[in-house]
């Protein structure tokens, strides 16, 4: 099985891991993410921006799995598949700031 630090570059602040998604990231209502740094524009569906804004605020995977777990229909482990594929593709397209 893979890590979370195989996927993702984390930080432990306190003891909870919080991805940092680049500053300069813009993000509309509608799902449109612009990365003014590489000139490329994604578009995510309403979870994954959902997602993302969370984590653009620092919240942990702890925090973002409860939220996402109660509000919806999915239970913690399939949605943590979900996210750490969601992360990896962050990471593919540079979303993810390296320290």
């Amino acid at each position: 099985m893979v890590s979370i630090i195989d996927i993702c570059k984390i930080i432990n602040v306190s003891n909870l891991k919080i991805m940092i998604i680049k500053n300069n990231i813009a993000i509309s209502d509608s799902g449109f993410v612009f990365d003014p740094s590489t000139g490329e524009s994604f578009t995510f569906n309403p979870t994954g921006l959902e997602i993302f804004k969370y984590l653009k605020e620092g919240r942990t995977l702890e925090e973002i799995t409860e939220i996402i777990t109660d509000k919806y229909d999915v239970d913690e482990r399939n949605f943590e598949r979900f996210y750490y594929d969601f992360i990896s593709m962050l990471k593919q397209y540079q979303l993810i700031d390296n320290e």
